[in-house]
């Protein structure tokens, strides 16, 4: 009699079903609200331990050279140590569900409904006093469009074609 040997993935070895004991949080060291997140975050109580990192930093680029920008001027992404990753309102979800006096909030957000609510109960939890929703002014620091134009406060408007990413921008 011949034995048949299967291959199976242990369930701890996918990212999706592996613990999170530890996120690496990417955020934009070029804005109000990435700079506010990062110093609140640093205050709070952890039941999981959180690493800021600048988004579009050099560590950040050689730790996670898989990941595609996301819009780092709205959002957050989260990083697990397992290698899962979380952009939009789960990342916001996740980031209440690492912190002791959040976590509640973070089960109640966790359906479809709450989903929607969760970047805002993150930033009324900071108390960020800025703009809220995507697309609201700024904040005064460096601004970008998905359209290639960007603001910064000492430089003015200059504008990059999204085709030609990483040249040098145009004055406006």
């Amino acid at each position: 009699m011949t034995g048949v040997t299967t291959t199976t993935t242990a369930p701890d070895r996918d990212p999706a079903g592996a613990p999170v004991r530890g996120l690496t949080v990417l955020y934009d060291d070029r804005t109000a609200v990435g700079l506010h997140l990062r110093d609140w975050l640093a205050r709070r109580p952890r039941l999981v331990p959180l690493e800021p990192l600048p988004a579009g930093s050099a560590a950040a680029r050689a730790r996670f050279p898989g990941l595609g920008p996301g819009d780092p001027l709205d959002e957050i992404t989260l990083v697990g140590d397992s290698g899962q990753v979380y952009r939009g309102p789960s990342a916001w979800i996740v980031l209440l569900w690492a912190l002791r006096e959040h976590r509640p909030l973070a089960h109640r957000l966790a359906g479809p409904a709450g989903a929607a609510a969760a970047r805002d109960a993150v930033l009324t939890a900071a108390k960020w006093r800025g703009p809220r929703r995507p697309g609201t002014p700024w904040g005064g620091r460096v601004h970008q469009r998905a359209d290639g134009w960007s603001y910064h406060p000492l430089t003015g408007w200059t504008y990059a074609p999204p085709s030609r990413a990483g040249a040098a921008p145009a004055s406006r």
